[in-house]
């Protein structure tokens, strides 16, 4: 006799071969209103390229198969490299040519690259986020390079601009293409830079010798490191490239890997500088400025990379949603979860829309105003949007239910990813800190966040309560309520972005959603039907300015 147990049925498949940019429309919209929309022809190009079966298999693979460090090779030969799956190369050159790393920066540069390049970066973090790391790095250090790169290293400006991705071991003027990484922070440190105790002395040749550690070492195999290091004069910033000159290695020791939470695929490392070289970057004394000048870049980064692993998880959930049934209906006509898929929607229309008015104010680099408005909301993005997709991708797991929280599903993955973005380039305090640094410092920021707001006064009581609110802490601010006047700075940027922008039922809804302390919001059935489909690439259009 023949036994057959069961029949697999009412299975949803899993997400892939859809159009990553087509099926969001928030993001459609964003692109176009903030000045890139030049660039969606390509980007749906890229979208169906990375939302393809293949694609998210070497996400899977990259990350399955972690980085190896090489300390030695057989003959005892001091080596370290480090050894990456074959899919790692793959994502990285799809990166490169797609010139994530560097598009804002090229000479031919059109208006609105910046938004350009953080559209395509979304999409890339959605398939696979740990190759990420090398390509905001190098991204963030290139402007800086173009103005101080010392120098000896005056011919890697032109393999740090191109579109290709060159892993071999070689003197970066002979490579195709390059990439940066850095090393800040050391044992007894951490986020406190100026406690280092990694030193530097100069030669009679002019560069420096580095004696000392960094406890995060991001990137090993980057063809160079920027580097700080104790100065006579103070803290300052090193070009510590990978091989010399002459093709020699530098001598840097990688100790070991890290052994992290997620960001499997990537390596992070520890490293000892014996007398290793380096070359100023700028003047001594001067490390803090020259790393403020890429930390807003990282930072930036940082929230834009949790907003599309929240997109990805939220994907993923509706997918299953459309298909799975339940107790007679399909999950997504369920009225509970039909709200909590609604409201996850909701939040993402919301930084969508901030995200992308925020990289046309890093676009805009010749307006003191703009780079004013990059200043204050950048850590007020990376504090609130970092913290809240931790449990953002584990209400998508509880759509999918048990599934959700096996390694068969992405979202295991894309949980151990999230806490990565909150605490690289400086956890929630240090964001915190830096927003009432920037109030504090700068009056022409609360004049802007003014004029922020008086431009949609009256269109929302919630919106307006909350300003009221934040005035009365600004007036005599104390340290710890750092946070909620960081979050409160947050909430007000998107507001008005959604009160602006978006449709006046979801900016209503928003409003209530986030500003409205009662709680206790529900969202009426035109208006889930709307977020619904404008998830999924359908829906009403959003009125544009």
């Amino acid at each position: 006799m023949a036994w057959q147990t069961h029949t697999v049925f009412n299975q949803p498949a899993p997400l892939m071969n859809s159009n990553l940019f087509l099926s969001d429309s928030a993001l459609r919209e964003a692109v176009t209103r903030e000045g890139a929309g030049w660039d969606s022809d390509l980007l749906a190009s890229i979208g169906q390229q990375l939302g393809a079966a293949e694609s998210l298999e070497l996400g899977r693979l990259a990350n399955s198969n972690p980085p190896e460090l090489l300390r030695y090779d057989a003959t005892g030969t001091r080596l370290d490299d480090v050894r990456f799956h074959p899919a790692w190369h793959l994502l990285m050159q799809g990166l490169c040519a797609n010139r994530v790393h560097n598009l804002a920066w090229q000479e031919d540069a059109r208006a609105g690259a910046f938004v350009a390049r953080a559209a395509r970066f979304m999409l890339h973090a959605q398939v696979e986020a740990g190759t990420l790391c090398p390509i905001t790095m190098t991204f963030a250090a290139t402007p800086l390079l173009q103005q101080a790169l010392p120098k000896p290293f005056s011919d890697w400006l032109s393999p740090l601009l191109s579109d290709r991705y060159d892993p071999h071991l070689a003197p970066g003027a002979q490579k195709r293409g390059v990439l940066i990484g850095m090393g800040m922070t050391e044992k007894q440190g951490g986020s406190d830079v100026l406690i280092n105790t990694t030193r530097a002395e100069k030669t009679a040749d002019g560069f420096y010798h580095l004696v000392g550690h960094k406890w995060f070492f991001s990137v090993p195999q980057s063809d160079a490191h920027l580097v700080l290091a104790q100065a006579p004069e103070g803290l300052s910033c090193f070009f510590v490239p990978r091989l010399l000159p002459d093709g020699q290695r530098n001598a840097l020791h990688l100790e070991r890997l890290k052994d992290k939470l997620g960001n499997r695929s990537n390596a992070s490392s520890e490293v000892e500088f014996f007398e290793a070289c380096g070359w100023l970057v700028g003047e001594e004394g001067d490390g803090v400025r020259q790393i403020l000048k890429m930390g807003g870049l990282t930072r930036f980064d940082c929230a834009l990379g949790s907003h599309a692993l929240m997109r990805r998880a939220y994907s993923v959930a509706l997918y299953h949603a459309l298909q799975r049934q339940a107790f007679g209906k399909n999950l997504v006509d369920q009225p509970m979860m039909r709200q909590v898929l609604g409201q996850m929607a909701l939040r993402l229309e919301g930084q969508t829309a901030f995200l992308f008015r925020l990289a046309r104010a890093w676009d805009s680099r010749d307006d003191a105003r703009e780079v004013l408005w990059a200043r204050l909301f950048t850590p007020a993005a990376k504090f609130a949007i970092c913290k809240s997709g931790i449990p953002f991708v584990a209400e998508a797991m509880e759509v999918l239910g048990g599934i959700g929280y096996c390694e068969e599903s992405e979202l295991p993955r894309l949980y151990r990813e999230m806490p990565v973005n909150s605490i690289w380039e400086g956890s929630g305090n240090i964001m915190c800190l830096d927003v009432m640094r920037v109030l504090g410092k700068h009056p022409a920021a609360l004049e802007l966040l003014a004029a922020e707001c008086a431009e949609v006064k009256g269109q929302n009581r919630h919106f307006d309560r909350t300003w009221r609110q934040l005035q009365q802490l600004l007036r005599r601010p104390a340290e710890e309520q750092g946070r909620e006047i960081a979050r409160r700075v947050y909430m007000l940027g998107v507001g008005a972005q959604m009160l602006r922008y978006a449709s006046p039922p979801l900016a209503e809804a928003w409003c209530r959603m986030m500003l409205d302390t009662r709680g206790g919001m529900r969202l009426d059935e035109p208006t889930l039907e709307d977020l619904l489909l404008r998830a999924m690439g359908r829906g009403r259009q959003a009125p544009q300015a």
